[in-house]
């Protein structure tokens, strides 16, 4: 098996379970006991790896840090949004 597809893999499934995240955060509509920061840095993290993957050919893992970026963008908003809540 490629590595690349592993990886991937690896990418996809934190993306769909970060989904998990957002359907709590949208249910609950509030955030406790979580700092942003982190959510922050591994966005960035995700927006780099979208050049980074390209570069080294890497398909399956640019496929799965397009599901990662969109879905920690999603959850951020949702987290801003409901702050004050």
């Amino acid at each position: 098996m490629n590595i690349d597809i592993i990886n991937g893999g690896f990418e996809l499934c934190s993306g769909l379970f970060q989904i998990m995240n957002i359907h709590s955060l949208y249910k609950d509509k509030k955030v406790r006991g979580v700092s942003l920061y982190p959510f922050i840095l591994f966005t960035l993290w995700g927006v780099w790896n979208l050049y980074y993957y390209p570069s080294l050919n890497q398909t399956f893992s640019f496929i799965g840090g397009i599901v990662i970026v969109i879905s920690n963008i999603i959850w951020l908003s949702l987290a801003y949004k409901y702050r004050k809540n």
